[in-house]
C-alpha cells in the first residue's frame, strides 16, 4: 500500500471523526446545558449517536470494506465494551472533582479518535481494506 493511499485514509478518518464529534458535542451540549441531564447519561447518549455515524462513514468511505456488517459492528462494539465504561467512570470521576465537563469530553475524544483509529485500521478493517469497489 502506498504511503499517499494511507495518508489519504488517515485524513479521511479524521474529517469523518470531527464530523461525529460535533454530533458527539452537539448532543452532549443539548442534554447538558438544556436537559440538565447528568454527566454520564449526557455523555453515553452523545457517544452512541457519534460511534453509529462514524463507523457506518468509515466502514464506506475511508476503508472501502466489503467486510461482513454485523460481524464489523460486533468488533467496534468490543471496543467500546471496553472504553465506555472507562471514559464513562473516568469522565464522572474528573467532572466530579470539578474538572470542566467540556475539558473532559475533549480528552475522552482525544482518546477515542487515536485507539479508534488504530482498532478500526488493523483489527476491524485490516483484512478487508479497499474490497468494496
Amino acid at each position: 500500500m502506498s504511503k499517499n493511499k494511507e495518508l489519504i485514509r488517515t485524513v479521511k478518518f479524521t474529517l469523518f471523526s470531527i464530523s461525529a464529534g460535533l454530533i458527539q458535542i452537539a448532543s452532549f451540549t443539548l442534554m447538558n446545558e438544556v436537559l440538565h441531564w447528568n454527566y454520564w447519561v449526557s455523555y453515553l447518549t452523545a457517544l452512541v449517536l457519534s460511534v453509529l455515524w462514524n463507523f457506518t462513514l468509515n466502514r464506506k468511505v475511508t476503508f472501502h470494506s466489503a467486510a461482513n456488517v454485523p460481524i464489523a459492528m460486533l468488533k467496534v462494539a468490543a471496543y467500546y465494551a471496553v472504553f465506555t465504561p472507562l471514559s464513562t467512570w473516568g469522565g464522572a470521576a474528573l467532572e466530579g472533582i470539578g474538572w470542566n465537563e467540556y475539558l473532559v469530553l475533549a480528552l475522552s475524544m482525544l482518546v477515542n479518535f487515536v485507539t479508534e483509529y488504530l482498532y478500526q485500521r488493523y483489527f476491524v478493517f485490516g483484512k478487508s481494506l479497499d474490497t468494496a469497489k
